[in-house]
């Protein structure tokens, strides 16, 4: 990163002095400051949509797997079945044991 100390800043002032002039300097440093902002600014803006972006996909995958751990389906299928299964199994126990009375 570009590091400016207070020695920096007064050279490059004096060096900005001396080429542009005391009649352009305070113009051009306006200018600076602008585009200056106006970078400071976008960056942000990109910034701020990154971090909604990650927050959206981090709550699309919270969603997901809380869906995952809501969906019972998979649970009442199996039970459903297993009860089928018992309700044959006894039907079959009911029919052997009146076939041997």
């Amino acid at each position: 990163m570009l590091e400016l100390d207070v020695s920096k800043i007064a050279i490059i002032a004096v060096v900005a002095l001396l080429v542009l002039g005391p009649e352009r300097l305070p113009r051009v440093a306006r200018t600076a400051g602008a585009l200056l902002r106006r970078a400071r600014n976008s960056w942000q803006n990109v910034r701020e949509e990154i971090e909604r972006e990650l927050a959206a996909e981090d709550l699309k995958k919270s969603m997901q797997d809380l869906k995952r751990e809501v969906d019972v389906r998979g649970e009442v299928n199996a039970a459903a079945s297993q009860v089928e299964a018992a309700a044959r199994d006894a039907a079959a126990a009911a029919r052997s044991d009146s076939e041997r009375s």
